[in-house]
Protein backbone atom coordinates (compact mmCIF):
# COMPACT_ATOMS: atom_id res chain seq x y z
CA UNK A 1 0.00 0.00 0.00
CA UNK A 2 1.31 3.36 -0.67
CA UNK A 3 2.18 5.67 1.60
CA UNK A 4 -0.84 8.83 1.81
CA UNK A 5 0.20 12.04 0.25
CA UNK A 6 -0.80 14.78 2.57
CA UNK A 7 -1.31 18.70 1.25
CA UNK A 8 -0.93 21.91 2.75
CA UNK A 9 -3.79 23.89 3.23
CA UNK A 10 -5.05 26.67 4.36
CA UNK A 11 -8.65 27.63 5.63
CA UNK A 12 -10.57 30.96 5.31
CA UNK A 13 -9.15 31.94 9.01
CA UNK A 14 -5.39 31.29 8.16
CA UNK A 15 -5.04 28.22 9.72
CA UNK A 16 -2.27 25.84 7.83
CA UNK A 17 -3.15 22.07 8.24
CA UNK A 18 -2.27 19.28 6.23
CA UNK A 19 -4.81 16.75 5.02
CA UNK A 20 -4.73 13.94 2.57
CA UNK A 21 -8.33 13.88 1.12
CA UNK A 22 -10.34 16.49 -0.08
CA UNK A 23 -12.24 17.31 2.96
CA UNK A 24 -11.94 21.18 3.64
CA UNK A 25 -12.86 20.69 7.18
CA UNK A 26 -9.87 22.89 9.04
CA UNK A 27 -9.25 21.06 12.36
CA UNK A 28 -8.00 24.19 14.04
CA UNK A 29 -11.17 25.48 13.35
CA UNK A 30 -13.50 22.71 14.62
CA UNK A 31 -11.72 22.42 17.66
CA UNK A 32 -12.42 26.22 17.91
CA UNK A 33 -16.03 25.47 17.25
CA UNK A 34 -16.36 22.59 20.04
CA UNK A 35 -18.54 23.29 23.11
CA UNK A 36 -16.74 23.06 26.32
CA UNK A 37 -19.80 21.79 28.31
CA UNK A 38 -23.36 20.33 27.19
CA UNK A 39 -24.05 16.87 25.36
CA UNK A 40 -22.80 18.28 22.30
CA UNK A 41 -18.95 18.85 23.77
CA UNK A 42 -19.08 14.94 24.51
CA UNK A 43 -19.61 13.91 20.61
CA UNK A 44 -17.42 13.68 18.01
CA UNK A 45 -17.01 16.34 15.49
CA UNK A 46 -18.80 14.76 12.80
CA UNK A 47 -21.81 13.81 15.36
CA UNK A 48 -22.05 17.29 16.63
CA UNK A 49 -22.01 18.71 13.21
CA UNK A 50 -25.18 16.27 12.18
CA UNK A 51 -27.13 16.96 15.08
CA UNK A 52 -26.35 20.89 14.50
CA UNK A 53 -26.94 20.84 11.06
CA UNK A 54 -30.21 19.27 11.72
CA UNK A 55 -30.87 21.87 14.26
CA UNK A 56 -30.77 20.15 17.07
CA UNK A 57 -28.91 22.36 19.67
CA UNK A 58 -30.43 21.57 22.83
CA UNK A 59 -31.45 17.98 24.79
CA UNK A 60 -35.27 18.86 25.13
CA UNK A 61 -34.82 19.47 20.83
CA UNK A 62 -32.89 16.47 20.99
CA UNK A 63 -35.76 14.35 22.72
CA UNK A 64 -38.30 14.91 20.30
CA UNK A 65 -36.37 12.59 18.23
CA UNK A 66 -36.18 8.95 17.73
CA UNK A 67 -33.25 6.76 17.95
CA UNK A 68 -33.95 5.62 14.61
CA UNK A 69 -34.37 9.19 13.40
CA UNK A 70 -30.86 10.23 14.66
CA UNK A 71 -28.80 6.97 13.23
CA UNK A 72 -30.29 8.47 9.79
CA UNK A 73 -28.20 11.49 10.37
CA UNK A 74 -25.10 11.48 7.97
CA UNK A 75 -22.55 11.22 10.92
CA UNK A 76 -24.11 9.88 13.44
CA UNK A 77 -23.19 6.22 14.37
CA UNK A 78 -24.38 3.45 16.82
CA UNK A 79 -21.19 4.87 19.00
CA UNK A 80 -22.70 7.96 19.35
CA UNK A 81 -26.12 6.54 21.28
CA UNK A 82 -25.03 5.32 24.41
CA UNK A 83 -23.76 8.75 24.96
CA UNK A 84 -27.01 10.33 23.59
CA UNK A 85 -28.86 8.30 26.24
CA UNK A 86 -26.80 9.25 29.12
CA UNK A 87 -26.93 12.71 28.47
CA UNK A 88 -30.98 12.57 28.18
CA UNK A 89 -31.37 10.46 31.42
CA UNK A 90 -28.88 12.76 33.01
CA UNK A 91 -32.42 15.47 32.40
CA UNK A 92 -34.74 13.09 33.00
CA UNK A 93 -35.77 12.56 29.23
CA UNK A 94 -35.44 9.41 26.47
CA UNK A 95 -35.57 9.55 22.88
CA UNK A 96 -38.86 9.91 21.69
CA UNK A 97 -39.43 6.26 20.23
CA UNK A 98 -43.21 6.07 19.21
Amino acid sequence: MAPSTKILRTCAKGHEYYKSSDCPTCPVCEKEKKPSSGFLSLLSAPARRALEHEGIHTIEVLAGYSEKEILKLHGIGPASLPTLRIALAEEDLTFNDK
